[in-house]
């Protein structure tokens, strides 16, 4: 099932994420003697919140989870539209790797990975693979934000029943707020590429 590609998926940006995280404490260890070097250090608290966020939240709770309860909750044998469920499962991996690169690379400068401080200590190309990694998973949530709307609307059981799951109304609402949101970030993020190349 892909709620289990999901889940694997999460579970290895979990892990990148917890990695990221003790090497930011082990280097807060000693107030004296910094483990890495400052510039490193930016670009690992830039890629520990997003890693954290993109690969291990949103695959886990939405992708993973939203999987396997929401078709059981609303009494249906799977999502709606499961094709563009295997779409956004897949958008995963591309995202991820782009992801990788970029934090082999350097991905930005303290919590902002935003040009024009991005560009002054990594002139290379870390950062437009984080961007393209960041597209990449925005349009993996839209895309699954798109199918747990229209599986929850598509059921008769949402609309007979009035006593409808806490949970349900919770996906849907965050698939709403995925969905208005996302794309204004994806814009944001285009125009950051834009002025950072051109």
């Amino acid at each position: 099932r892909i709620g289990i590609i999901y889940m694997i998926m999460g579970l290895w940006g979990g892990i990148l994420g917890l990695s990221l995280s003790f090497l930011i404490r082990l280097n807060f260890a000693d107030p004296y003697y910094n483990l890495i070097s400052p510039e490193v250090y930016n670009y690992v608290i830039t890629s520990h919140g997003l890693a954290m966020i993109f690969f291990f939240l949103m695959p886990v709770i939405v992708g993973g989870f939203g999987n396997f309860l929401l078709p059981l909750l609303l009494g249906m044998p799977d999502l709606s539209l499961p094709r563009l469920n295997a779409l956004s499962a897949w958008l995963m991996l591309p995202s991820v790797v782009c992801f990788g690169i970029s934090l082999s690379i350097g991905s930005g400068v303290g919590w902002t990975f935003y040009p024009p401080l991005s560009s002054f200590p990594y002139s290379g190309v870390g950062v437009d693979y984080l961007m393209f990694s960041l597209h990449l998973a925005g349009l993996s949530s839209v895309l699954g934000s798109l199918n747990f709307i229209t599986t929850i609307f598509s059921s008769i059981f949402f609309f007979i029943n009035t006593r409808v799951s806490i949970i349900v109304w919770a996906y849907l609402f965050t698939s709403f707020l995925l969905l208005f949101s996302l794309p204004v970030l994806a814009a944001a993020i285009t125009m950051l590429l834009f002025d950072r190349n051109f």
